[in-house]
């Protein structure tokens, strides 16, 4: 792993900074944790956790969200570090800055360990944004309605493996969580998603990012 913390990522364009504050602010809704910041060469790729198995044992999948970011400078670094440390930076950028300076917090998570496949990914078909959101939205009812006033921790697990580890119609064994993380990360639009499969991973791609699903029970 490289780790440059003398060099800022630096961006295209200001934009670019805008789509990871927004990115990194509905994964923080989430999930308070880690992004984990990998860039090779001239693309940076953003990884969040929006769901994992906590417990052994337990069946949520581990589902992560995935965007990718041209950088006008090449850089190799590969670093998991605290979403309110990006945020913050990202906070104090001004409208036409292009660099991010890289947290010197580190942060250890399980998830960040874990490597989709970089290749080998079969083309399964396409879903409809319209109904992963209507399936995304329907298991957020159904957690809620589970879910009694004060939840303990196990409550909550068990209810989230029950619902997000459900396994989605018509759309090859795919995880609800899935549809759960393209809501929440904005990348659910009026199009569609493909869908691919390369072992126990699926992936969900589309113009505003994908999602990466691993199935299986446990941590």
């Amino acid at each position: 792993m490289s780790d440059v913390l003398t060099q800022p990522l630096q961006f295209t364009d200001p934009r670019d900074l805008d789509d990871l504050r927004t990115f990194a602010t509905r994964a923080r809704s989430i999930d308070d944790g880690a992004i984990r910041l990998q860039a090779t060469g001239p693309v940076l790729a953003a990884y969040v956790c929006v769901l994992r198995p906590r417990l052994l044992g337990e069946s949520t999948p581990t589902i992560l969200g995935l965007r990718t970011m041209a950088l006008a400078r090449p850089a190799e670094t590969d670093v998991t570090v605290p979403l309110s440390a990006v945020l913050d930076r990202l906070a104090r950028a001004a409208s036409d800055d292009v660099d991010l300076p890289l947290p010197p917090v580190r942060v250890s998570e399980s998830w960040a360990g874990i490597g989709a496949p970089r290749g080998g990914w079969e083309l399964l078909g396409t879903l409809q944004d319209a109904a992963l959101r209507q399936s995304a939205e329907a298991g957020i009812t159904e957690v809620a309605a589970i879910m009694p006033d004060r939840p303990g921790a196990l409550i909550v697990n068990n209810a989230r493996a029950a619902v997000w580890g459900r396994e989605l119609p018509d759309a090859g064994g795919l995880p609800a969580g899935a549809a759960f993380a393209a809501l929440t990360l904005g990348f659910l639009a009026d199009g569609e998603q493909k869908l691919y499969r390369a072992g126990r991973w699926f992936r969900l791609s589309g113009s505003r990012g994908h999602v990466l699903a691993r199935t299986g029970s446990g941590l």
